[in-house]
């Protein structure tokens, strides 16, 4: 089961980026370095790309241009960002999409996308009402490109809920902090 930890400025801190990354590492195979509000976000991507070792893979959030110049693997873009879909898969880049519906999760595999979210499975601050685990079952069995569960997920009950409805993993912030 893929364990992708979502960065943000309450979870990564650059004054020990080494020891940062290497503690997410422990526990996550893929990561993203998201921070929405940083005017410094393209140093700060460079370094994060430069020192994240030992992931299966790195990603920058929403910036398919600067996640290619970096050197990323992939890009993990917004659920308002599906027409960057095509031209980040043109770059050779891994693509992961936000989605929060069926619908959506269609779009984004007819646009190409590798990989996509599905949230929020559990309750989350801030993002609407939980989907919850039987909404993510049958989300995962109308498309055929893996789809990792995220929302809410804080603790081992709730991955285990989420394999056992047959994600391919799960993402998040608060669990890896």
């Amino acid at each position: 089961m893929i364990h992708y930890a979502i960065t943000d400025p309450s979870t990564l801190h650059f004054n020990t980026l080494q020891e940062e990354l290497k503690r997410f590492s422990r526990i996550a195979s893929m990561i993203v370095y998201r921070d929405k509000q940083n005017p410094y976000y393209a140093n700060h991507a460079k370094a994060f790309i430069e020192h994240a070792k030992g992931f299966d893979k790195v990603l920058l959030h929403a910036d398919y241009l600067l996640a290619k110049q970096l050197g990323a693997d992939g890009v993990h873009l917004m659920s308002t960002q599906y027409d960057d879909i095509i031209p980040s898969k043109s770059l050779g880049l891994f693509v992961i999409i936000s989605t929060h519906t069926l619908d959506e999760m269609k779009r984004a595999e007819a646009l190409g996308a590798d990989m996509l979210t599905l949230s929020p499975i559990f309750d989350t601050p801030n993002k609407g009402k939980a989907l919850g685990v039987n909404v993510l079952k049958e989300a995962i069995e109308a498309v055929d490109i893996p789809v990792i569960a995220l929302g809410g997920i804080v603790s081992e009950n709730e991955i285990e809920q989420c394999r056992s409805a047959g994600a391919s993993g799960f993402a998040s912030i608060r669990y890896f902090a």
